[in-house]
């Protein structure tokens, strides 16, 4: 998912995170040709870093989807579930595998989404800076069109797998579960959580990024000489706290989008309307308001663990191309 992007001290080699997510360095391609890689080999690399970084984590991604799309099932209020309550159904009931079920939409989705956040971004930063590499509102609202833009392209896949991931889903698989959507429910469906996905990722970055400098400044004041050298271990740290934080204040929007998601499926609500106060308005109704705050332990797990996968990826697929071209001016 995201909201707009920003300027940090980091050095050109670790730099911090931008918008789609927020896990994945910020990207100054025409302002460091120094960097030594072309324009599309940096989109390569944060397409390469994002697929693996949510594939890695998908089995956490799994227990959250399973534990959101609770609220709101049947007539009365569920009972509350945990992690490992969750994780032992899963076990019990389908094996491994069933922590699996739906990453091939992932798979599909998350690679050219962020292909088109890093080609937007970069587009619409060229537009806007008008020349100024250092105007902060040019990055922030080409990070707001990068989100838009690589939202639209991951909200549908991200329907179908959250409906795959479901407890007796339905569907059969990927192909399975678009064709049916579309023949039973209409392309609408694949967007009815657009818009609540686009107004989350703007609070999740903005708490990140606070987070994340706050973090960064703490642990450079620790050890000045992990701060001088750009340690990766000070940016994995303060961004997996971030990430951390940022996911437990906006669970309550995730839950809307994944109610909104599998409205209709294995017995989820269907809503009247898509807006997010009607959603939220039902779920309150039906389950109180811990019910806004289900799942929000595995969405943390997600996004803490995330920033260090993500950034570690993205400097080894840097590092190949470093070496593919041969020299760092290209």
């Amino acid at each position: 998912m995201a909201a707009a992007a920003t300027t940090t001290d980091a050095s050109p080699k670790y730099r911090a995170p931008t918008d789609f997510h927020p896990e994945i360095p910020q990207l100054s391609v025409s302002e460091n040709p120094h960097d030594g890689l072309r324009f599309w080999q940096f989109m390569v690399a944060g397409s390469i870093a994002g697929s693996i970084e949510h594939m890695a984590m998908f089995p956490v991604d799994t227990l959250k989807t399973r534990m959101q799309a609770l609220v709101g099932s049947g007539s009365y209020p569920v009972p509350n579930v945990n992690v490992r309550q969750a994780c032992k159904s899963i076990m019990k009931n389908e094996g491994a595998a069933g922590f699996y079920r739906g990453i091939g939409a992932m798979g599909l989705g998350a690679g050219p989404a962020h292909a088109v956040y890093f080609s937007v971004y970069e587009l619409c930063k060229q537009f806007f800076s008008r020349g100024d590499p250092n105007n902060s509102v040019a990055h922030a609202a080409s990070g707001v069109c990068a989100t838009v833009a690589s939202d639209a392209v991951f909200t549908p896949m991200d329907v179908v797998k959250q409906r795959l991931q479901l407890k007796s889903s339905p569907y059969k698989g990927v192909v399975d579960c678009v064709r049916r959507i579309l023949v039973e429910e209409g392309i609408g469906a694949f967007y009815a959580s657009y818009k609540t996905t686009v107004i989350m990722n703007a609070p999740f970055t903005a708490v990140h990024f606070a987070t994340y400098e706050a973090a960064k400044r703490g642990l450079m004041e620790v050890s000045l000489d992990i701060a001088d050298d750009e340690r990766l271990v000070v940016h994995a740290t303060a961004g997996a706290g971030a990430g951390a934080l940022a996911a437990i204040v906006t669970t309550p929007l995730d839950v809307v989008k994944t109610q909104l998601q599998c409205q209709g499926v294995c017995g989820c609500d269907r809503f009247s309307s898509s807006s997010i106060g009607n959603v939220v308005k039902i779920i309150v109704k039906k389950d109180g308001y811990h019910g806004l705050m289900r799942g929000w332990i595995p969405r943390m797990l997600f996004h803490a663990p995330a920033a260090a996968i993500c950034w570690s990826t993205y400097e080894a697929s840097k590092d190949f191309f470093h070496r593919l071209n041969g020299n760092p001016d290209n």
